[in-house]
């Protein structure tokens, strides 16, 4: 089944789900998934004062987009602020990140 089909909508009342193994500073609402291809959007929340450790490398396809705030990706030093957009293919290297202020994002996963 592919990604449902969503009309313009709010998603405020959808819940914020914590992050696991954030220490409850990263959290996200899930806007639109498929099940069977593990394909998903998300509004991702950092709080102030985040700090990741893990440089991160994924199987699948990521776009992101800054809505709000800034990070600094520690390795690249390279602080990045709402309105810049990032696509990674399977493989591409990000991260570590600091945000001091904190920051949402937009993204949308898929693997092919």
């Amino acid at each position: 089944m592919p990604k449902q089909e969503l009309e313009f909508f709010d998603p405020a009342p959808i819940p914020w789900q914590e992050i696991e193994g954030s220490g409850g500073m990263i959290h996200e609402k899930l806007v639109s998934s498929d099940p069977d291809t593990g394909d998903y959007t998300r509004i991702l929340e950092f709080k102030p004062g985040t700090r990741t450790t893990e440089t991160l490398v994924h199987e699948f396809w990521e776009e992101v987009w800054i809505v709000s705030g800034r990070l600094h990706d520690i390795a690249k030093d390279e602080t990045y602020e709402a309105g810049y957009y990032a696509c990674r293919p399977p493989g591409m290297i990000h991260g570590p990140y600091d945000i001091p202020e904190g920051c949402v994002t937009f993204e949308i996963r898929y693997w092919k």
